[in-house]
């Protein structure tokens, strides 16, 4: 029974084996490695700058970027780009691959041009993870300060070994209640230094566990519907849902105004206001929820942009939660672009609407003028389109065409431009016009014929 065994388990090792040698067969070696783990937020963002050398016989045209197993789930953004002598080259493509008997995700980027053999590469990765720093205690009251626990891996993960590599956390606070020792780290101030760890292996993984104090905002948008409006007369309405809620420590206990105010540290994790950014040609602003319009807001109007301060009914504490309505019009000129009956409306799919933001689902509605074809959209990454809609307004007859969009868990890297292709007739707009005109002509002639007509019984 025991001699039947042998084979299979000899069959297994020769399969781990191949795998291993085809996931390093390119060559590639991670020469340096430099880690920033950005613990500063309620994001976890960790770049790296990576000298990739080919030790192979032959040139690569990419390599693997590779995501921690616990971490990929929370992973919001990801980005690969080429570092210069001075400044970066360019972003890299990255497209999601996939490696038999390892955990975690794995990206494949594509280099601008051939890595040849004996040559070497600087890159530069970015990741940023959102829910990912713990409270703990999970509950604190009114005058505690919040806690929070960082689970991560002290090495990169890569397919890839490396040669050398420091790591470098940076913290919210000096108060750090613990944090692993692996290597006899330095600390100083905000700042723990691991390293530098020689001769790693490639997929190595050994937990780094840090407790630490964090009072910034921990803001987290649950919902937003983003409205854009497009209309051919000049204007484009725009209007933000927005759910807010304050996923920090729960608040343990009651709630006192008055020491709220006389104490400076009192609610210190709480959040009392946030700015959002607006564009430079925002006009006719408002704020309001289901009460009404928010007195409490702030509007400064600056060269570039139009600044909000947007202040709620009440402090937002840990398990607390806000629902606001902000909105806003443009000048059609600065975002649609027309050339015969051919158009392109360029904006923002999501804006900046407070720093370090985390959105967990968005949806998007374009509201085009009606009679508006050939409908073509172009987003700078992948989002889920649903079915279009139609939407009803005055002088409508047979709809307006509505875009309809969602994606889930988005931060700042997301604020980017998407572009809407369509052709619309020109003459359609005559139609709201003339049905004005007609309407009027309607009357007047109803008015006409009823003074003309006599409906008295006899004759005077």
């Amino acid at each position: 029974m025991m001699t039947r065994r042998w084979p299979l388990l000899a069959v297994c090792l020769l399969f781990v084996t191949a795998l291993s040698s085809a996931v390093s067969a390119n060559g590639l070696v991670n020469e340096d490695v430099k880690r920033t783990v950005d613990l500063s937020t309620h994001l976890a963002k960790i770049t790296a700058e990576i000298v990739l050398s080919n030790h192979g016989q032959s040139s690569v045209q990419s390599f693997i970027l590779a995501v921690d197993a616990d971490l990929a789930p929370h992973m919001a953004y990801i980005g690969a780009s080429v570092k210069g002598d001075e400044e970066e080259d360019g972003t890299l493509e990255l497209q999601q691959t996939s490696i038999q008997g390892q955990r975690g995700e794995f990206y494949k980027v594509l280099l601008p041009s051939t890595l040849a053999a004996g040559a070497q590469l600087k890159v530069k990765t970015e990741m940023t993870f959102s829910h990912v720093l713990k409270p703990f205690p999970t509950q604190i009251t009114q005058t505690e300060r919040q806690l929070v626990i960082f689970q991560g891996n002290h090495y990169l993960y890569s397919p890839y070994p490396t040669r050398s590599q420091t790591t470098r956390v940076r913290l919210a606070s000096k108060t750090v209640e613990s944090y692993t020792k692996l290597g006899n780290p330095s600390k100083t101030d905000e700042i723990i230094e691991y390293g530098p760890f020689r001769d790693v292996a490639a997929f190595s993984e050994d937990a780094m566990k840090i407790h630490y104090e964090n009072n910034t905002p921990f803001l987290t948008i649950t919902s937003i519907t983003r409205t854009i409006e497009v209309s051919h007369w000049g204007n484009i309405a725009v209007e933000e849902m927005v759910d807010l809620r304050h996923t920090g420590a729960i608040l343990k206990g009651p709630f006192s105004r008055y020491d709220y105010q006389r104490q400076s540290d009192s609610g210190i994790s709480s959040v009392k206001s946030f700015k959002t950014i607006l564009p430079a040609s925002a006009q006719d602003v408002y704020y309001r929820d289901e009460i009404g319009n928010i007195s409490t807001s702030h509007l400064q109007v600056l060269d570039d942009s139009v600044e909000v301060e947007v202040r709620p009914r009440f402090p937002l504490f840990g398990g607390w939660k806000t629902h606001y309505i902000i909105g806003y019009n443009l000048p059609s000129y600065e975002y649609l672009y027309t050339l015969g009956d051919q158009y392109a409306l360029k904006m923002r799919l999501v804006d900046h609407v407070y720093d370090d933001q985390v959105i967990d689902y968005m949806t998007v509605k374009i509201i085009l003028p009606e009679g508006a074809k050939n409908i073509h959209v172009d987003t700078p990454y992948k989002i889920d389109r649903m079915p279009n809609q139609l939407h009803y307004t005055y002088l409508d007859t047979f709809g307006r065409p509505v875009l309809v969009a969602t994606k889930n868990n988005l931060v700042e890297q997301h604020i980017q431009d998407f572009v809407v292709h369509y052709t619309f007739n020109k003459i359609l707009m005559l139609q709201e016009p003339l049905l004005v005109v007609g309407a009027f002509y309607i009357l007047f002639f109803t008015v006409i014929i009823y003074v003309r007509l006599d409906f008295a019984i006899t004759k005077v």
